[in-house]
């Protein structure tokens, strides 16, 4: 199977805002798929950070 390609890399206020947007509000805890997202989420932003990622021309 081939990889799939590479999404484009969204930049640190887009993925901030998108974990941001994850909670409803402060005291209701994510679901399980929400848990999920959010690890994704904070991993891309940590590669961003790192600057491991390029953006796209």
């Amino acid at each position: 199977m081939s990889p799939s390609p590479a999404a484009p890399a969204r930049s640190a206020e887009e993925l901030n805002a998108a974990i941001r947007g994850l909670w409803s509000h402060p005291q209701v805890p994510l679901t399980a798929v929400q848990r999920e997202e959010y690890a994704r989420l904070c991993a891309e932003l940590a590669a961003v950070q790192r600057g491991d990622v390029t953006t796209a021309a």
